[in-house]
């Protein structure tokens, strides 16, 4: 009987493990995770900037996007231990012209 079959077969089940075995597995399914994650994160179309880039391109310096982050207004994406924007995040900015006041 595979694992899959174990699984699948919805029955009550004792297994009894190593720590060591245990351990190796819950690394294994982080890392998986990690990967998924940064996946999901990276979509192919969408294309991101850098906090300099963005505070150059909206015109503000990097305080007011750590304020912005606070507040929930324009939120970065962490790839990689680096913080990035979303350039279709900046560009709604852009178009509806909204600014660090009304959010204050």
């Amino acid at each position: 009987m595979s694992i899959k079959e174990i699984l699948s077969s919805d029955s009550n089940l004792s297994v009894t493990i190593k720590s060591t075995d245990l351990k190796e597995f819950a690394d294994h399914i982080i890392k998986q995770t990690i990967k998924e994650v940064l996946a999901s994160n990276m979509k192919s179309d969408e294309e991101y900037l850098t906090v300099n880039e963005t505070a150059k391109m909206l015109c503000v310096n990097r305080s007011t996007l750590w304020s912005w982050n606070k507040k929930g207004y324009l939120c970065p994406v962490e790839i990689g231990g680096k913080r990035r924007y979303k350039i279709s995040d900046i560009d709604s900015i852009l178009k509806n012209k909204r600014t660090d006041e009304e959010y204050e």
